[in-house]
């Protein structure tokens, strides 16, 4: 029985590898690749994603699967071996169902629509998208077809990204948070907002990365086994657990874009740099889920790198960088700046408690796209529609609109910004329990120490990798189910302190 598990894992491994190799390809895409080698780009990631689709779908792994199911079932559910096997079950009886072909041509199609993005964005040019987008639609719908026993046409398009998490769960999630969240945005607007004017003088592009990727080390990202680049939207890629990439986008004038960008991307890659190495290149050697790994990324960039304690140690550091434009800034107001609520138009820019109505408004764009309600061509218009109802502002151009986010232009439609929110609904309960066993987490950071915050968050959600579903680890971490009540109630907390509500 041991060859068999050996035999699989290894035809596991030369399928992760090919899709290290893509990533590879992918990432030099986002950063370094001549504009005009997009075409070919897009041809040679198809192929790599396509060898691993068919060595994924080989009959021989599913014989194997089959073989190994009563050894499945003897050993422990969260052991190494019964956790591959059951995965990989999973993730192969998805798989099978998405003919080779198909996720062929809709990998090349996601290719050239990121590089028609990326042109499109700086022009506002939505125009030249929309029979791209509508093409992405269609191969969304013709994917979500392919799994004929769902609920609703998003649930296998969500599932892709957040095993165990249905569209019905969304619904009521988004519900609740859009409750509480549109009443809280309009109390923090009845009151003062706080001088942030010192966030938007001349920072050098230079000493603002520097600084961020010191804080980014100092939480835990391993540069010896990772780097960061610039690129037109921040990304995290992985070529190994060993190498582990991150980007940002720096804008001089304004100190939160490269600082932020680059914490939230440090936090999806210490996680996955502490994923242990002998599940590498394996179906659980990757972050449970894109909301699981989202709530690491959001743990680090808000739930510390926007606390006071972090800046009680780092503020002073900052200010020796930028003497001319902080040293007369007191802490107090620094703190206040950054954590400023302002509806914008920008979801990457937006503050802690508007970030997930936008996330709300574009989930709820994806099942009326999905469902024919809203076609692609009236997305600007709905947009702006939306982004009033949602927010109270509402872009004045498309680059700042529906063409913002890179996320529809290189990939599906549908289940792609869900896991946003479910990052933050999770970073908040995986607080809650990390100081109910730690309360010295934040005198710690206080003092510029995050070990001990570091080495829970890996024995009790890195560790795992990707062996359990949402509810599994939710329920293993915290011992009850995903709820709002958390996250709302730190919301309310701390922004009730702020501005006096």
């Amino acid at each position: 029985m041991e060859e068999r598990v050996q035999e699989l894992k290894n035809r596991l491994v030369e399928i992760g590898d090919l899709k290290y190799a893509a990533s590879v390809l992918t990432w030099d895409q986002r950063t370094y690749m001549p504009p005009e080698g997009a075409e070919s780009r897009a041809r040679q990631v198809a192929l790599l994603q396509r060898l691993a689709h068919e060595k994924f779908i080989d009959p021989r792994v599913g014989r194997l699967l089959e073989d190994l199911r009563s050894h499945e079932e003897s050993l422990p559910y969260d052991s190494d071996t019964a956790s591959l096997i059951r995965v990989t079950r999973r993730d192969y009886q998805r798989e099978m169902k998405v003919p080779a072909d198909f996720k062929a041509e809709f990998d090349e199609h996601m290719a050239r629509s990121y590089h028609q993005w990326t042109l499109a964005r700086p022009e506002d040019d939505f125009g030249r998208m929309v029979p791209i987008l509508e093409k992405t639609l269609e191969y969304s719908r013709q994917y979500a077809d392919y799994f004929p026993e769902k609920d609703h046409i998003i649930d296998p398009l969500v599932s892709i990204s957040d095993e165990g998490v249905t569209g019905a769960d969304l619904v009521q999630l988004f519900g609740e948070l859009r409750e509480n969240l549109v009443p809280m945005v309009q109390a923090i607007a009845s009151q003062p907002g706080p001088d942030d004017s010192c966030l938007y003088q001349h920072f050098p592009r230079e000493k603002q990365l520097a600084f961020g990727l010191e804080m980014a080390e100092r939480f835990g990202y391993d540069l010896d086994r990772g780097r960061e680049d610039l690129s037109a939207h921040p990304v995290t890629s992985a070529f190994s657990l060993s190498d582990v990439r991150i980007t940002t986008r720096v804008k001089e004038k304004n100190l939160k874009e490269a600082l932020f960008g680059t914490l939230h991307e440090a936090g999806h890659a210490i996680y996955t740099q502490n994923i242990p190495s002998e599940l590498e290149s394996t179906p659980i050697g990757l972050g449970a889920t894109a909301g699981v790994h989202e709530s690491q990324s959001r743990f680090w960039e808000n739930l510390v790198g926007r606390s006071r304690p972090f800046w009680e140690f780092a503020y002073p550091r900052l200010q020796d960088i930028f003497p001319d434009q902080l040293r007369d800034v007191p802490l107090e107001t620094f703190y206040r700046a950054i954590n400023s609520v302002e509806p914008s138009v920008i979801r990457t820019a937006a503050d802690e408690v508007t970030y997930s109505l936008h996330c709300a408004m574009r989930f709820e764009l994806e099942m009326d796209l999905l469902e024919g309600r809203v076609e692609v061509a009236e997305l600007p218009e709905v947009w702006h529609e939306r982004s009033l109802e949602y927010l109270g502002v509402a872009p004045e151009e498309n680059r700042d609109g529906v063409l913002q986010d890179m996320n529809w232009y290189s990939d599906r439609i549908g289940g792609l910004y869900q896991h946003y929110t479910l990052g933050n609904v999770m970073s908040a309960m995986w607080y809650e329990a990390a100081l109910e066993a730690h309360p010295e987490i934040p005198d710690e950071a206080a003092e510029g120490q995050f070990d001990t915050l570091r080495r829970w968050l890996t024995e009790n959600i890195h560790t795992h990798g990707r062996k359990f579903t949402i509810p599994e680890l939710v329920e293993r971490v915290t011992g009850g189910e995903l709820t709002t009540e958390l996250y709302l109630r730190y919301l309310d907390t701390k922004y009730s302190t702020l501005y006096d509500l």
